[in-house]
């Protein structure tokens, strides 16, 4: 019994995740639930997997200098999932991943953060508020996605948010959408033999379980829920990637995921390069950052513009210019004017 309503918790739960992905989880949940265990074969790729995962978050770790690459891989949870035991890619937990990012602002020695991304995306839970830690984030340092080389639902709401977004030529990006899906196994249960009867309080707290069909009420209040993920996930996406919301909705795949040219033709991402372009990337932008070459600009603004002069200069910054270089750019002319008033 606990195997199905494991299965039917699976189900009912919102998810932000490619379908193919998700089928692939479902079929896996399924052999659970009738007790068949997992093949040598299946356990040998599931480890195969998870030891190449590990050994490409060591490398991307490796780039130096003071960049730290924070690995987002596999099917995204709030907490500490099943989906390390039985996804061949492991999972992120987003609560840790959020610690994780936590502690690479508050550390001095990083100056700027690259997202590394290969995940189909997963539970809705957890994924708005990382997103929102990320968006804030970038105000703060540099912070860049690589889509290495699927970036999909909640994995494309979360890389949506970093200030520039890019992707491997082989790459997909988008399955914006979200989705949920009713069992009913009473007929399954029949046939083993078992008959349940709820005994319940509340007029709806029974609603839409798994041991009866799924009645027309019950349908449009768990449609509802879904509709307000995705105005969610598609207005995060909208502020991220500085576009309407209509753009999102109706121009980024519409629930597909788009190759990496065609992501690129729709904004939903910033270049199409290598791993090593985006470090080079970032290693640009912190020698753009105050306390490196920053401090050179700092120098010259304040040998050669007055203070009213440097105070024009903030004001008249372009509003359009990325989060991220706004903020550094503004956070050495006001060093320079600090200066310029001693």
């Amino acid at each position: 019994m606990q195997r199905h309503l494991l299965l039917a918790a699976f189900a009912n739960t919102p998810w932000a995740m490619d379908q193919q992905h998700l089928a692939t989880f479902a079929g896996v949940l399924r052999r659970w639930s009738s007790g068949a265990p997992a093949t040598p074969e299946v356990m040998a790729e599931v480890q195969a997997a998870q030891a190449a995962r590990a050994a490409r978050a060591k490398t991307a770790a490796s780039v130096g200098g003071n960049i730290a690459v924070l690995p987002l891989y596999g099917i995204m949870s709030q907490r500490a999932s099943m989906a390390d035991d039985i996804s061949g890619s492991g999972g992120t937990s987003t609560q840790a991943f959020t610690a994780a990012l936590n502690a690479a602002l508050a550390d001095d020695s990083v100056g700027g953060i690259i997202i590394d991304i290969d995940s189909p995306g997963g539970s809705v839970f957890g994924t708005s508020e990382l997103a929102s830690s990320i968006l804030a984030a970038r105000a703060t340092k540099p912070i860049y996605g690589y889509v290495n080389s699927l970036c999909a639902s909640a994995a494309f709401w979360t890389g949506s948010q970093c200030a520039q977004l890019f992707i491997t030529p082989g790459g997909q990006a988008g399955s914006i959408g979200v989705y949920m899906q009713h069992i009913d196994e009473s007929a399954a249960l029949e046939m083993e033999g078992y008959k349940s009867t709820f005994i319940s309080a509340g007029k709806y707290k029974v609603e839409g379980n798994s041991l009866g069909p799924l009645d027309a009420e019950a349908q449009a209040f768990l449609q509802s829920t879904v509709d307000a993920y995705y105005a969610s996930f598609t207005q995060a996406v909208a502020k991220g990637r500085g576009t309407p919301i209509g753009s999102v909705r109706d121009g980024m795949g519409q629930g597909r995921c788009l190759l990496a040219n065609d992501a690129l033709a729709a904004g939903m991402v910033d270049g199409i390069c290598s791993f090593d372009d985006v470090v080079a990337k970032m290693k640009k932008a912190i020698r753009s950052a105050p306390g490196t070459s920053a401090s050179h600009d700092v120098a010259i603004l304040a040998g050669d513009h007055s203070a009213s002069e440097l105070a024009d200069v903030v004001v008249t910054a372009p509003a359009a210019a990325p989060v991220n270089d706004f903020a550094v750019r503004a956070a050495a002319r006001r060093r320079a004017l600090e200066i310029a008033a001693a």
